[in-house]
């Protein structure tokens, strides 16, 4: 494959060789006409403002399935009733104590309710409610106390007699010792049974597999193998050698001074100390020390 390409770039030179040389054609520039005279542009024209009508709204059907708008009934208002209630619960045992009353003309609500507390006091509540709102004044009965939780004994209900039970007589059951246990019998010993030999049973006879004769094939035929042409050998194409380009001569870099970074030493500047004047010397006064009186002796009290 690559003699091939060489031998047809061969070709396309010699070809390429063969050809004569032809200049390229030379035209002559086109001329175009001059350009048409400017013409000014018109000024636009004074149009007057469009008088402004009301754009009409669109009308739209109403679909079949629309549901009607069913207006909300109106919420009856009733007046404030007046009203009276009380009750009170009083139980020792689980020590339930407390009650409530209120009573109402309309317009203002007033009652208290009582509530016995856990440390043995009762907390009472007196209570007023009307526009303005709701006032209460609480006040409790009774001392605190914190003494240890003591509940109450369970009070001793009477057994009651059943008559059932009475009716009936109660059976009597007799003493394990009165039972005689049974007697059990020993197991019969029956013979063992004599055991023969297993039976010899017959094999049974199967009939002989049958031989097949092997079935034979014909042989593969020998095909004769084929005839390549042999492949030309071409002569190798002979390439110009490579001329040698002189190698570009580049101007020197100029040598520069190097810059020292080094940071100049400069001299720290000396400065006068500055001379305050002295402090002037006052004689400090001398104040006199407060007498207390002393503690009176009070008598040791005697237990």
């Amino acid at each position: 494959m690559n003699k091939f390409v060489v031998l047809a770039a061969l070709f396309a030179a010699a070809i390429a060789a063969e050809l004569p040389a032809y200049s390229k054609p030379s035209y002559p520039a086109p001329a175009y006409p001059a350009a048409a005279a400017a013409y000014p542009t018109p000024a636009p024209a004074a149009y007057t403002t469009k008088a402004a009508y009301p754009t009409p709204a669109p009308a739209y059907s109403k679909a079949s399935n629309e549901q009607p708008a069913y207006s909300k009934p109106a919420e009856e208002d009733h007046p404030p009733m007046p009203f009276s209630f009380a009750y009170e619960v009083k139980d020792d045992p689980t020590y339930q104590d407390f009650s409530h009353n209120e009573n109402s003309d309309g317009k203002v609500i007033s009652g208290s309710y009582r509530v016995s507390l856990p440390d043995g006091r009762i907390q009472i509540v007196s209570y007023k409610a009307d526009e303005k709102g709701y006032v209460a004044d609480v006040k409790y009965e009774g001392e605190a106390k914190y003494d240890e939780y003591k509940p109450a004994a369970a009070p001793a209900y009477p057994k009651s007699a059943s008559p059932v039970e009475s009716r009936y007589p109660k059976p009597a059951y007799q003493a394990e010792d009165s039972y005689s246990k049974p007697i059990y019998t020993t197991e019969k010993a029956y013979p063992k049974p004599t055991t023969t030999e297993k039976p010899a049973y017959p094999k049974p006879a199967y009939p002989a597999e049958p031989a097949y004769p092997k079935p034979v094939y014909p042989a593969e035929p020998a095909y004769p193998k084929p005839s390549y042409p042999v492949e030309p050998a071409y002569p190798k194409p002979a390439y110009p050698a490579e001329q040698a380009s002189p190698k570009p001569a580049y101007p020197t870099e100029p040598a520069y001074p190097k810059v020292s970074n080094s940071k100049p030493a400069y001299s720290e500047a000396v400065y006068p100390k500055p001379s305050y004047p002295s402090e002037s010397a006052y004689p400090k006064p001398a104040y006199p020390k407060p007498a207390y009186p002393s503690e009176p002796a009070y008598p040791k009290p005697t237990y």
